[in-house]
């Protein structure tokens, strides 16, 4: 029992420092730890760092759902983490797209150049003859980097006089 009391108070240091505000009265400390009570906010015993609500969820009531954002909101946000690189890169890095890469997302905003697919399909098919795209697996490196012989500019033999 006294470690639920360590818990508590802990809990409480912890949820004061990070509001920084006026300290709270005697009344408030109470309602706030019978609220987490209530709700299951207090750390369950033991060393799993779980809460109460977290060990047991049919002992306490779930939180009101927020208001939502409707789908095409949804969308419209990824699409846009997509395009500025706020989405999490391959592998294990825990990274995103835009610390891993910077170069591709030089100045954080979406590009809103439009190309053909003729333009596209041209673009790509040069870097893939420069060797200006990934190599397979995690290495984050180009085939040009990793295969540098094979991506040399051809030399050219000056014609004799």
């Amino acid at each position: 029992m006294n470690a639920t009391r360590l818990s508590i108070a802990l809990l409480l240091a912890a949820a004061g420092a990070a509001h920084a505000q006026a300290p709270l009265s005697r009344a408030q400390v109470r309602a706030e730890l019978a609220e987490a009570a209530r709700t299951g906010a207090l750390l369950a015993p033991g060393d799993s760092g779980m809460t109460l609500a977290e060990r047991d969820p049919s002992r306490y009531p779930r939180p009101g759902a927020a208001p939502g954002e409707t789908r095409a909101q949804v969308r419209a946000d990824l699409q846009s983490a997509i395009r500025h690189g706020d989405v999490l890169a391959g592998g294990d890095s825990g990274r995103r797209e835009n610390e891993r890469f910077p170069q591709r997302y030089p100045d954080g905003a979406p590009h809103a150049v439009a190309r053909t697919r003729a333009e596209v399909r041209a673009e790509t098919a040069d870097a893939i003859r420069r060797g200006d795209v990934l190599a397979i697996g995690d290495s984050g490196q180009k085939l040009n980097e990793r295969f540098p012989r094979q991506y040399a500019a051809p030399r050219r033999v000056a014609a004799a006089r």
